[in-house]
């Protein structure tokens, strides 16, 4: 059991070294190991600044996004509304303009029927005065060939004269 006991100067000197270490590693190694974990927690703390400026920048980029998106979404909307309008002004216009350019073409064909109508009986009123001339005088010439004919036409035109 002396094995599993240690002796005091053992103790002692184990000790001393520990100290020694502890001291020595105090001045030349604490310090670096201190001040490059103080580095790294600075480093790790203006990491987790960037990144909480980058989520700020993020969340304000998408706002800005949405607000664009929903202004174009407007614009679009307007640009579609105003083409709508527009294309059914225009169907109007045309509808309007083939309305009026029909109504002004039956009233030209009508006023070419109307003409073509008056000139159609003054020609047949010419060509019944003619047919009519032409067997009045047919007429005239067969009961107007003797003269006792011509005097009984003179006696009933006299007769028609005295009467109106």
């Amino acid at each position: 059991m002396d094995l599993l006991t240690p002796g005091p100067g053992l103790i002692i000197w184990q000790l001393f070294v520990f100290v020694l270490l502890v001291l020595l590693l105090g001045k030349l190694a604490w310090k670096p190991i201190i001040e490059s974990l103080k580095e790294r927690e600075e480093s790790i703390q203006q990491a987790l600044d960037m990144a909480e400026s980058a989520k700020k920048e993020m969340a304000s980029l998408k706002a800005d996004n949405e607000i664009l998106l929903r202004e174009t979404r407007e614009e679009r909307d307007k640009i579609l509304r105003d083409a709508r309008d527009a294309g059914n002004r225009i169907h109007d216009q045309a509808q309007a303009d083939a309305k009026k350019n029909a109504d002004r073409l039956i009233e030209d064909a009508k006023a070419i029927i109307q003409t073509e109508k008056n000139a159609a009986l003054r020609d047949v009123k010419e060509q019944v005065a003619m047919f009519s001339l032409q067997i009045a005088e047919k007429l005239i010439k067969k009961n107007l060939s003797d003269d006792k004919a011509q005097k009984e036409l003179a006696n009933t035109f006299i007769k028609d004269l005295k009467l109106n």
